[in-house]
């Protein structure tokens, strides 16, 4: 029986309050905060990040399938599972899928993933969910959407066991973004909710029930997807629907409609907090519905470095005002630093590096046991050529060793921190650091890797791992 065996999340680390986009707009007084991912994330990076949090502890080797699911893609013709396995240095024998362009994307992968290991076609399959969706200045969707991955390893054999799926489809345009369009755009307040959201959810969840002749009492959570607070109030009501002991936390004023992955997310805090022999429901909603139910027959057996939901709530920084937002959305057009020659990148180049720029590959000479970053053909100590073997260290920890502030560097975000790090397993590292407080860096500060957004050049992405303090 297809179930989940180990679960991860990424919420990035700074958070926007939502009083400070009312002081923006001359609004009134407004609760919560968002997620807001950094300049240097999209959906790739922290799929990323989610995929390494769920790998905790698991040995990448039995995973035989990735499948990412969003609305928020970098390319709109290129695969965004390749470089997620990539970056998680997953073996090419793998089968990898994109599963985009709606909110229902997330629960389309968990389904296609548990049918692929029933039917014994794939064994180990992670199901990683992202959005990072930009509302337009001013509107309502500001407020509500915020940054966040999840993931979910299906396997052949895990701790929550599936147990019933029920989906419907609806053709409606209620919200939509085109190509062209860099902001969600939506028809009528009360057409979207009435005959979007809560008509596909109330039908969809009492056929549900109906059909495995169960009732909401029968679940001890339920994970419900809904578009803003006052829709998932709605269906509390109609459902009876206990916010305070049956409803997951919908995170709606700690981080916000994350798209794709809100559903998941919900999931896998309701999977954290569940104890043995309890049933989760979970229901998400885009052109159409979906529900999922599960059975805990065991708590999962979780790394203790992994931080899930819980820990990426816990763990943040805020951004100070309205317009530092704007800077790290790209929203407008700034100064950022010395005037350079145009950014060019080579494809050739990246492809030749690719191990390394990646899944953070080094070199361990066989004949004498050094290891060097990046990978070298001669040991500079035993002189040894071409006996290396390759090895990541993007799981590794280090410690700061010396740094400098650029302020005149080109960045959104200056100033620019570049750092000398002292990696475990005697290696040294030179790059840049991300996720900091300028005026809280001190040397042998502990630090982390984590994949990011470098720049775009060549009409391409180019990705590469930076440090960040230790979360």
């Amino acid at each position: 029986m297809p179930a989940i065996k180990s679960t991860g999340a990424y919420i990035p680390y700074y958070r926007l309050e939502c009083k400070e986009i009312a002081r923006a707009w001359g609004g009134g007084p407004a609760r919560g905060e968002k997620a807001l991912r950094n300049f240097d994330e999209d959906s790739i990076t922290i799929s990323v990040e989610a995929c390494r949090d769920c790998l905790k502890g698991i040995d990448r080797n039995i995973i035989d399938g990735l499948y990412f699911a969003s609305t928020t893609a970098p390319y709109k013709e290129k695969q965004s599972a390749s470089t997620i396995a990539a970056a998680l240095d997953l073996d090419k024998n793998i089968f990898t899928i994109d599963i985009t362009d709606s909110i229902r994307a997330g629960t389309n992968a968990i389904k296609a993933a548990l049918d692929a290991v029933k039917s014994g076609s794939l064994k180990n399959v992670i199901v990683v969910a992202s959005d990072c969706r930009t509302g337009l200045p001013g509107s309502s969707f500001e407020n509500i959407l915020g940054d966040g991955a999840a993931a979910l390893l299906i396997s052949d054999q895990g701790s929550v066991d599936f147990n019933a799926f029920f989906s419907q489809t609806n053709e409606i345009i209620d919200q939509w973004r085109t190509n062209s369009q860099p902001y969600i755009k939506t028809w009528e307040d009360r057409f979207v909710k009435s005959l979007g959201y809560t008509a596909n959810v109330k039908k969809s969840l009492g056929r549900f029930l109906t059909e495995q002749n169960l009732t909401i009492e029968d679940f001890d959570k339920v994970a419900l997807y809904a578009p803003d607070a006052r829709s998932l109030k709605g269906i509390c009501k109609s459902f009876d629907i206990d916010p305070a002991t049956r409803l997951q936390d919908p995170m709606f004023d700690s981080v916000g409609n994350t798209g794709a992955s809100f559903a998941l997310l919900m999931l896998i805090g309701a999977i954290e907090n569940a104890n043995e022999n309890d049933n989760i429901l979970m229901v998400n909603y885009g052109d159409g519905c979906d529900v999922l139910s599960f059975f805990v027959k065991e708590k999962p057996k979780l790394h203790n470095e992994r931080k899930g939901v819980k820990g990426h709530i816990e763990s943040k920084g805020y951004i100070n005002n309205y317009e530092k937002y704007l800077q790290f959305r790209q929203l407008m057009e700034i100064e950022t630093g010395r005037n350079r020659p145009p950014k060019v990148s080579s494809a050739v180049a990246i492809q030749r590096d690719s191990k390394m720029i990646y899944s953070l590959s080094a070199s361990e000479c066989t004949s004498c046991g050094r290891q060097f970053f990046p990978p070298q053909r001669i040991c500079l100590y035993c002189k040894a050529k071409d006996q290396f073997k390759k090895i990541s260290i993007s799981e590794r920890k280090g410690k700061l060793f010396t740094y400098s502030k650029d302020e005149l560097a080109e960045t959104i975000d200056p100033p620019l921190i570049v750092s000398i790090i002292d990696v475990e397993g005697n290696v040294r590292f030179f790059g840049q650091m991300t996720d900091r407080d300028p005026e809280n860096i001190k040397i042998d500060m502990p630090l982390e890797f984590t994949f990011r957004k470098l720049g775009e050049a060549g009409g391409f992405n180019t990705y590469f791992w930076k440090c960040r303090p230790i979360r």
